[in-house]
This record gives structure tokens, C-alpha cells and sequence, in this order.
């Protein structure tokens, strides 16, 4: 009866998959509301082929920590076998069975193969990172029937797991892992950089859990050549933990296998962070994280107001400014907390007009700033103070056009200054390292096209890159590899898609740690704003508002600030929860600093 009443939530929303005819789709299950759990049925006496077949897909999609009922389905040496965490396969609707499965062996009765076709959407792989995918899927699963008992079982399938978009949906949720930029620190102090990992864990079993397990283990393989973890090699929950959960303080307590011994102060300080930000993506009121030993043993704690001062974190940093170029070209400001709509021209030279501009970008700290001339070609960094002087061009572009100059320039948490030339003979990505060195070229040996806009990550191991070929612009998110001592210099290499579905890009801009917001369209669609995570996969919850002919945008890693554009109604800005809202109809190039 509990089977069955279990069950029940499940098979109500699958279709029946009947052991004859042609090719029917596995229907996904509908999604669910967050605090139902969907568990499978084990196989019936006497099915058919077809039937354990659907019951085994079905059972794929259920909240079985560890497939248990899944395994059911199988065979006693393909339960042994099988690895159903080696991946997951991601398909655009439930996958499609061969419902009149093939004979495969001497006596038909007793032996068939059984095919699972669909058209890919992404691979999670076995450290949870997700990558877009395309392209058909096609493997066959063989089931034999067991000459004691009569009944139908598979014996042979491939590792991992595969269901529909929708059921994903349901099973899985994104969440950030945090590691620290290699070799990078910030600030007097010398912060390490938090970088954002994210990877997807089933939403429904265990999830924090999950979560550190995976932080443990270390990074994924395209994140990993530039991160570093404070966590020792080996580190792990001790044996048998499980239903990580904080306490009525909102404080969360874990259980490693370390010795005292094992850990340096400063060291333990920078693993509670790595553990605080994570864990914040799925407690947001978690206030401290204690990690402690063997034994029981107190290692370290750490509260979320000391986790600011013990690593630079993106999200933490609250923007001080809005800015943009007002009606003159001068570089203007309002307070980021203002309702107002009253800017005022920044100290400095950029914001006397000695010189009119087409683009800007406000340094992290907001003490300096790099602007763009009208003509898009010069590039000119100066002090955000008064009685500071412009100097001369920094970088310059011989471009045929404005639009073929250089793009918005942008900075990172190390001060880095970054710009692309857009010239068609000569195009360059340049960065001016602290904002003072000469510009020195940066290699992006796998680029397939032109670039037309470039923003870098906050935390400087990542950049943003909206890339033209054949009349299609598209965002490519690369990975940052600094100098290492080889004399190679900077490059931008593994560069892979944020947003495989839209065909015209036309604006970005960072809007988390893992998040851009970007302006785009599908093909054969009209313009739309929308959130998209880094790894290529799609966001839950509602896109910004509508606005049309959107020009730029600016948003801040720190969610907490407005969404700013410039449209044909200047600039406007969206603060949480209203509309649209008018600020300057004569500004252009809104930014915040970044």
C-alpha cells in the first residue's frame, strides 16, 4: 500500500508505454511542488520488456538517494556495474523507447535489445558541472529473462542516468561551490578572490550534503587550472554523516576527517569561508559554519559578517555609485541606495568634459576610472579625485568606424584593466595589468570569430566575451590563464557557450558570481532580457521586465542593486519589485563598477 500510494504521484503524470508498435516518448513527469517527493514503483510481477523498460526510466527521475528502486530493474551483475553518478544526459523531451525491442540472442523468447533515442540538451558530469549539449542520443539497453523465475530484466546499459529537460528541472538545482583565484590576492590585506563553480545537485535528497561533498572533492576540470582550495588533499565528512542541516542559531557544524594537526589557522579560516559562501546558496540566514575534527575536535569557526574580511567576494561588495555619461559626454553619478534621478559629474578630469566619450568603466574601489573616447578610438585611465589630469591615450585603435574600435573597457577585483580593439585588420584583447602597466596582448588561441564585446569576472579568472561569425553574435565565457612563469603570458583559453539559444547578442553584463544579464535573441525572435548562467544552463525564475530597444545594461554582482539600461527612453532602471523607471533621457553607457 505505501508502494503503491508513493507510486501513484509518479505514474499519474507518465505516459504508458505499451511493449508493441513504433517509437512513443517518455513523457516527463510534471513538475512538482518543492516539498513533494516523487518516488518509483519496483518492477511488477510478469511485465513485459516494454514495461521494465518504462519503469526504469521512470525510476531515474524519482528522490532515490542512491537508485535503490532503479536497481530493481536490473539484473544482480548489472547492479553491480552500473554508475548511475558518471553523468547525466539531458535530453529535450523524455527519451524515446524501441518499443518492439529486437531478439538479441539464440532464443528470442528469452533475450532482447532495446533502444533509447532523444536529441541532447547538456551532460552533467561526474563532478556535477553541467556543459550544453547537441546532437542525437542513441544507446541500447539489453534485458534477459531469468530461467528460474520467468521474469524480464536488464543485464546491460550504459553508465549514468538519462531523462527529459523537465524531469532535470525537477530533480536538479544549481548551486555555487567557491574556490580561491590561484595566486591572487586584493586589498591591504590580501584577500584571496572567491570564485563561483557551480554545479547542479538533486534538489531533493540531501542537498547540503551533497554540496559539501562536492566542495571537498575539488573544483571542476575547466574551473580547476586557475582556482586553488584551502581544503588539504583528502579532506572528507567523516564516515556515515548525512542531513547537514543548521541548528535553531542558523549555525552549521561539519564533521571532517582532519587532525588539529593538519590545520593552519589562517588555512581553517579560508576553508569556513570556501564552506560559508557555498552553503549560503542554500541557507541564505546561515550564520556561522564550525568545522571540526576528529574526535570531535573544534578546528575553526566563522561567522558570515568575519567571512567578509577573510576573502574578497563579489556578491558582498555593495556598489557606491551608478554611473553614466550624461547629455555632454561627462561621466556622472548617483548614489546607488538613491531614488532620485539628480547625477552629478564625477571629480576629475572625466567629469569636466575636457574630453567627450562613448564608454566607461569604474574601477572596484571607484577610485579610478578608464574611458572611451567619442570616437572609439582611445582609451584614456584616470583618478576619480580632483585636479587629476587625462595624460595621454593608454590604448588606440585604427578601426575603420567607431563601432570597429574599441569596446567598453572593464575592470577586475586584482585592478586589471581589460579592452578588445575591434579593428578588422588587426584585431586585440589588451589588458593593462593594476591599470598603469603598457597594454600587453592577450592570446584567445581557440576564438571563432570577431569580438564585440568583452566584460571580465569580478574575480578575474573568467571573462565574457560576445563573439561575431557569419552575421550571428554569440556569448562565450572563457577562462583566464595568467603567466605562470613560462614566459606564455595571459590568455584566454576553453572558451564554451553561456547561452547556446540566442543567435543576437547585443548587450552583457556580469550580474552575480556564476550570472551575466544579457540582451538577445532566439532565431527568429524579438529582443528579450534574461539571466543565464555561466555553464550554459538555464535559470528558474522570472527574466527582468520587458523593455524595448535596449542599447547597454548594467547590473552588479551584488543582486541587491537595480538593473540599469539604456533604451530609447535613456537611461532607465528597474529596482525590485516596481517597473521601469525613467532616470536621464539623455544619458547613455550606464555602469556600475566592474
Amino acid at each position: 500500500m505505501v508502494y503503491a500510494a508513493l507510486g501513484a504521484v509518479l505514474l499519474a503524470g507518465c505516459a504508458s508505454m505499451p511493449d508493441s508498435g513504433g517509437l512513443r516518448d517518455v513523457e516527463s513527469t510534471p513538475r512538482q511542488e518543492t516539498g513533494v517527493r516523487v518516488f518509483a514503483m519496483p518492477p511488477a510481477e510478469n511485465a513485459t520488456p516494454g514495461e521494465i523498460m518504462q519503469g526504469f526510466l521512470e525510476a531515474l527521475t524519482s528522490d532515490d538517494p542512491e537508485y535503490d528502486t532503479a536497481r530493481k530493474y536490473l539484473t544482480a551483475d548489472a547492479v553491480r556495474t552500473w554508475r548511475p553518478k558518471r553523468s547525466t544526459t539531458v535530453l529535450a523531451n523524455g527519451p524515446s523507447i524501441e518499443s518492439t525491442c529486437q531478439p538479441g540472442g539464440r532464443e528470442e523468447t528469452s533475450s532482447v535489445t532495446c533502444l533509447l533515442a532523444g536529441n541532447r540538451v547538456a551532460t552533467v558530469d561526474a563532478q556535477q558541472a553541467y556543459q550544453p549539449a547537441t546532437g542525437s542520443y542513441r544507446e541500447k539497453l539489453h534485458l534477459t529473462k531469468d530461467p528460474k523465475n520467468g521474469q524480464w530484466r536488464i543485464d546491460r546499459l550504459p553508465d549514468g542516468v538519462v531523462m527529459g529537460k523537465s524531469d532535470f528541472q525537477r530533480n536538479y538545482m544549481s548551486v555555487n561551490k567557491y574556490y580561491f583565484a590561484s595566486n591572487t590576492a586584493v586589498g591591504p590585506n590580501r584577500q584571496p578572490v572567491a570564485v563561483a563553480d557551480p554545479v547542479f545537485v538533486r534538489s531533493k535528497v540531501d542537498p547540503m550534503t551533497q554540496v559539501v561533498r562536492s566542495l571537498l572533492k575539488g573544483p571542476s576540470t575547466w574551473l580547476g587550472p586557475v582556482v586553488r582550495s584551502s581544503f588539504p588533499s583528502g579532506t572528507a565528512l567523516q564516515r556515515d554523516v548525512s542531513g547537514l542541516t543548521p541548528d535553531d542559531q542558523n549555525r552549521l557544524t561539519v564533521p571532517l576527517n582532519l587532525k588539529a594537526s593538519q590545520v593552519a589557522a589562517a588555512k581553517c579560516t579560508e576553508m569556513a569561508a570556501q564552506t560559508l559562501f557555498t552553503l549560503r546558496n542554500l541557507a541564505p540566514t546561515l550564520e556561522s559554519v564550525e568545522l571540526r575534527g576528529t574526535g570531535g575536535v573544534r578546528l575553526c569557526d566563522l561567522t558570515a559578517e568575519h567571512a567578509e574580511s577573510a576573502a574578497w567576494h563579489g556578491a558582498s561588495k555593495h556598489p557606491e555609485y551608478l554611473y553614466f555619461l550624461d547629455g555632454k559626454r561627462r561621466l556622472v553619478r548617483i548614489p546607488t541606495g538613491s531614488t532620485g534621478t539628480s547625477a552629478f559629474p564625477v571629480p576629475g578630469p572625466l567629469g569636466e568634459g575636457l574630453r567627450a566619450l562613448q564608454s566607461v568603466a569604474v574601477s572596484r574601489d571607484e577610485h579610478t576610472a578608464a574611458g572611451v573616447g567619442n570616437d572609439g578610438g582611445s582609451l584614456y585611465v584616470t583618478s576619480l579625485a580632483s585636479g587629476g589630469s587625462l595624460g595621454p591615450a593608454r590604448v588606440s585603435s585604427s578601426g575603420p568606424t567607431p563601432a570597429e574600435r574599441l569596446t567598453t573597457p572593464s575592470w577586475d577585483a586584482r585592478g586589471d584593466l581589460w579592452v578588445a580593439d575591434r579593428d578588422p585588420k588587426h584585431q586585440r584583447l589588451k589588458v593593462l595589468e593594476h591599470g598603469v602597466t603598457e597594454p600587453e596582448d592577450v592570446a584567445v588561441p581557440d576564438l571563432p570569430g570577431r569580438i564585440k564585446q568583452a566584460r571580465v569576472a569580478a574575480d578575474g579568472v573568467r571573462i565574457a566575451l560576445v563573439v561575431e561569425k557569419d552575421g550571428k553574435q554569440s556569448l562565450l565565457i572563457g577562462r583566464i590563464q595568467r603567466d605562470d612563469g613560462t614566459g606564455q603570458g595571459i590568455s584566454v583559453v576553453e572558451l564554451r557557450s553561456a547561452a547556446p539559444d540566442l543567435e543576437q547578442v547585443s548587450a552583457i553584463s556580469w550580474a552575480g558570481d556564476s550570472r551575466l544579464l544579457v540582451v538577445g535573441q532566439e532565431q527568429g525572435g524579438v529582443q528579450q532580457l534574461r539571466y543565464v548562467q555561466v555553464d550554459g544552463s538555464t535559470l528558474d525564475g522570472p527574466a527582468p521586465g520587458a523593455l524595448t530597444g535596449v542599447k547597454a545594461i548594467a547590473a552588479s554582482e551584488d543582486e541587491r542593486v537595480p538593473l540599469v539600461a539604456c533604451s530609447g527612453d535613456g537611461i532607465v532602471r528597474l529596482p525590485s519589485g516596481t517597473q521601469w523607471q525613467k532616470v536621464d533621457k539623455d544619458g547613455t553607457a550606464p555602469v556600475y563598477p566592474g
